[in-house]
């Protein structure tokens, strides 16, 4: 009997069992968990989540401990630089203006006297609704010549070369201001259609201001490169360091010269209609590790409790 009554009761507890197991992969496959702790970290993602749209500029922010060597990351192939402030350390992270929506991975690098460390964010990068802009121009205002064409090619190229340097050392500090007043027309992103063929997008923000108003430096930092280009007229480029790049087109004059160091507010040129140009305005971009990001996605950043710059 009871030899009997126990195996009953084992059948019962066997039955409970499966019934146990059943109920805790049903539960698993809707409501997913995460790794146990002290499980290997094999999942992107585990360290933290962000989230924004094309064009956006993020602020990550790293706890490290100790007294880390280097700092880097990496999103969509693009390095991201990370500088120390207090406890932690934090990087601008650019979301591209074309990036593809979705989630994706940004792998950060710490190396440390304690030896190499793995961190890994989930960015959620959302679709932004850019306005479209139909034009109808003639022939010859569209297409260039061969003599034309060699020019701007050219002047690419030059403009490549000097983005394509990292500067090591952060030399912005505190927030990023707007370079010069005026009536905003929203452009950065514009997808321009232009006799029935699509264009580049608009890689800036066009700001409408008086013929000869003084332009602002929007940072501290260094002006690499002052040019006078087929398209974007007479411009500045400025290295803010670690992949951070301002750019100024279209002016009527440049008051600064290649390898100047530059304060935030300092006039670097003045408002002009150079280049390809229908009315005086700033053309204002920034590129960000090589990211086309909304200028005005840096006015307002949350950078409060910062170290100095690191030149």
């Amino acid at each position: 009997m009871t030899g009997e009554g126990g195996s009953v009761v084992s059948r019962k507890k066997n039955r409970s069992d499966v019934r146990a197991i059943f109920a805790v992969v049903l539960l698993a496959s809707v409501f997913p968990v995460g790794p146990l702790p002290g499980s290997p970290r094999d999942l992107r993602g585990t360290d933290g989540q962000y989230s924004g749209k094309q064009g956006q500029v993020l602020v990550v922010k790293v706890p490290v401990s100790g007294e880390p060597r280097e700092v880097v990351g990496r999103f969509l192939g693009r390095l991201v630089l990370f500088f120390p402030a207090r406890s932690e350390y934090v990087g601008l992270l650019g979301i591209d203006m074309q990036d593809v929506p979705g989630t994706h991975e940004l792998a950060v690098d710490v190396a440390s006297p304690e030896g190499p460390k793995k961190l890994s964010y989930n960015v959620l990068v959302m679709k932004e609704k850019y306005p479209v802009q139909r034009l109808t121009l003639p022939k010859d205002q569209v297409d260039l010549d061969d003599e034309s064409l060699v020019r701007v090619k050219a002047e690419q190229e030059q403009v490549r070369t000097v983005l394509d340097v990292v500067s090591k050392g952060r030399f912005w500090q505190g927030r990023f201001i707007e370079p010069v007043s005026g009536a905003v027309s929203g452009a950065f992103g514009r997808v321009r259609i232009i006799n029935g063929q699509s264009r580049s997008p608009h890689n800036g923000e066009d700001i409408a201001a008086p013929l000869g108003a003084e332009v602002m430096a929007m940072n501290d930092g260094v002006a690499r490169l002052t040019v006078d280009h087929f398209f974007s007229g007479k411009g500045v480029f400025v290295d803010h360091g670690l992949g951070l790049y301002s750019m100024y087109f279209h002016l009527s004059e440049i008051t600064v010269e290649d390898g100047a160091s530059v304060k935030r507010g300092q006039v670097i040129g003045k408002v002009g209609a150079s280049g390809r140009a229908t009315g005086p305005h700033l053309h204002w971009g920034v590129r960000l590790n090589g990211a086309r990001v909304n200028p005005y996605s840096l006015i307002g950043l949350s950078l409060d409790g910062l170290t100095a710059a690191t030149p």
